[in-house]
């Protein structure tokens, strides 16, 4: 049992199952996944393994790697298996966790510290969403992980200098076929910046060859494909080119500010991120100051890189919890080193704070949470008890072992509560919103073959309701241009925004109303109904 408590490597993974594997089906699909699942889809159906498509469009914004292995995963276990589709980024984000608590092994020495930031890490808020979802982020900034760690090393030791080289190219060829340059600008960058002033790039001259080696064989990983779809669809790639270079400057544009609260996205470990930031304060007590230089300025030099884009979303910030977690690793460390001796209340109250703020979610959960989900817990009650009963032991851990000051405990604590969460409230996830009015669209299919009509899309589509539905649907109008179909009758989906110029447009046909398909998870009248997410299905006939 000794052996085991220490094994960090063992618990890391355990907690990482918990936590990323556990109920990964429980949540909706949502947009950003649907389209990557479209296009996996369609790899598998129509063979579009190179020139990807969605909706059957060329869809060359994003590089196919991940869709590559979300289709593997799909092909081996099942296209219409959630936990199948979503299971590729859950292996990736271990695979982040493990080569950051490798590389904080390495920089550091200290494999306690690099445990508890390996936890802070797979624990942070936009971590754990992104782990659990079949977005493509986590893919290119967990590859650029083995990237670092290799290049680390390479950097810092003399021997297997061109095996090191040749790992780390491969990892980042396979970060760039990810999401492109995304990972190299707001991680890679950061890291080989903040290297380079405090450990100094030593003996570089015997590094030049492996280097090179490095460069050409990540540069032709990473420009392959790009080059592929230049050279057999030149025409969609400079259209796909000019409007997403369009974007950068001219969409989601926010203030170069807009990041700089980045630290929230940790979720509980929001306040401690922040202390970890405060430099001069935490300078001089933590036990390696040049390895927490080094952790901060990877940080807060990511942060201005990407401050420096004008296009702004939440999720662009997950590659700064990276860095972050190491950073914060080295404040928890020192709270669980010193934290009984500390008796300034500056100090003390930030961390009663904290996790007496969880403490108190957990004890007052059983009588909150039944007053907001009563009316939803129907054949969830057991669901409901488990979670009840373990977020309120947990929270009375919390008290007890706070009042002791025993943060290592606390700290740990915190991590079962998130646990508990994933085990026992992600079951009652589907049940909290019901739309009595839900129709999806994959029974549009069922229309269809009663009626033998071909059926169209009027202006765009929503990648929720394309995914359900199972192929692609064609879109008329495009560009402000319609076009009209040759079937003597044939089905329209029509959303709400353009409803009065389809009936314009059609205005020679016979047009009637069939059915709303709504695949909004909320009723029509809340805050939460969409009306992205319904279409009314309309039978057009040419007049005779």
């Amino acid at each position: 049992m000794k052996s085991l408590k220490n094994n960090y490597i063992f618990w890391i993974i355990t907690v990482c199952i918990a936590i990323f594997f556990v109920n990964l089906d429980a949540i909706l699909i949502n947009i950003m996944e649907a389209r990557n699942f479209i296009t996996a889809r369609e790899m598998i159906q129509d063979g579009n393994w190179i020139l990807t498509t969605l909706n059957g469009e060329p869809r060359y914004q994003k590089p196919p790697l991940p869709t590559w292995l979300t289709a593997i995963s799909a092909m081996a276990f099942g296209l219409k298996n959630l936990f199948a589709l979503r299971l590729p980024a859950a292996l990736v984000t271990l695979l982040l966790v493990l080569f950051l608590n490798k590389l904080a092994v390495v920089f550091t020495e200290n494999k306690k510290y690099a445990f508890i930031s390996s936890l802070i890490l797979l624990t942070s808020f936009y971590i754990v969403f992104a782990g659990r979802n079949g977005q493509w982020d986590i893919f290119t900034h967990g590859f650029m992980m083995v990237t670092i760690y290799q290049l680390y090393l390479f950097f810092t030791l003399e021997e297997k200098k061109y095996q090191r080289a040749l790992i780390a190219a491969i990892f980042f060829g396979m970060s760039f076929m990810s999401k492109g340059p995304v990972s190299l600008y707001a991680l890679f960058l950061p890291f080989l910046i903040s290297f380079g002033i405090v450990y100094k790039y030593q003996n570089f001259k015997s590094r030049i060859t492996p280097l090179l080696l490095f460069l050409i064989v990540g540069l032709a990983l990473s420009g392959w494909w790009h080059w592929y779809t230049f050279k057999f669809d030149p025409e969609a790639v400079t259209a796909i080119t000019k409007k997403e270079t369009s974007n950068w400057t001219s969409y989601e544009t926010k203030p170069f500010y807009y990041y700089w609260s980045f630290f929230t996205q940790s979720g509980v470990w929001t306040i401690p991120a922040f202390i970890g930031l405060l430099f001069p304060y935490l300078k001089n007590r933590v036990f390696n100051k040049k390895a927490y230089l080094f952790t901060f300025l990877w940080t807060m030099l990511s942060v201005v890189l990407l401050s420096i884009i004008p296009e702004k979303k939440s999720r662009y910030l997950l590659p700064v919890l990276i860095p972050l977690a190491l950073n914060t690793g080295f404040y928890l460390e020192y709270l669980i080193r010193r934290f009984k001796k500390l008796n300034d209340k500056r100090e003390t109250i930030p961390v009663y704070f904290n996790f007496g703020l969880i403490a108190f979610i957990g004890i007052a959960f059983p009588i909150a949470g039944y007053l907001f989900l009563k009316d939803s817990l129907s054949g969830n009650w057991i669901w409901f008890s488990l979670l009840a009963g373990s977020l309120f032991s947990i929270g009375l851990l919390l008290i007890k072992f706070l009042r002791r000051k025993n943060i290592e405990k606390v700290f740990y604590l915190s991590i079962a509560f998130i646990i508990s969460i994933i085990f026992f409230g992600m079951p009652i996830a589907k049940t909290l919103s019901v739309n009595p009015e839900y129709n999806s669209l994959d029974n549009l299919n069922n229309w269809q073959s009663k009626t033998n009509n071909k059926v169209y899309d009027y202006s765009g589509f929503c990648p929720e309701m394309i995914w359900a539905y199972g192929r692609p649907i064609k879109i008329l109008t495009k560009q402000g241009q319609t076009s009209f179909p040759n079937e003597t009758s044939f089905g329209v989906l029509v959303s709400e925004d353009q409803e009065e110029l389809f009936l314009k447009n059609f205005k020679d046909y016979s047009v009637e109303k069939i059915t709303r398909y709504d695949m909004n998870p909320s009723a029509p009248g809340s805050r939460s109904h969409r009306p992205r997410l319904w279409r009314d299905l309309y039978l057009v006939s040419k007049r005779q």
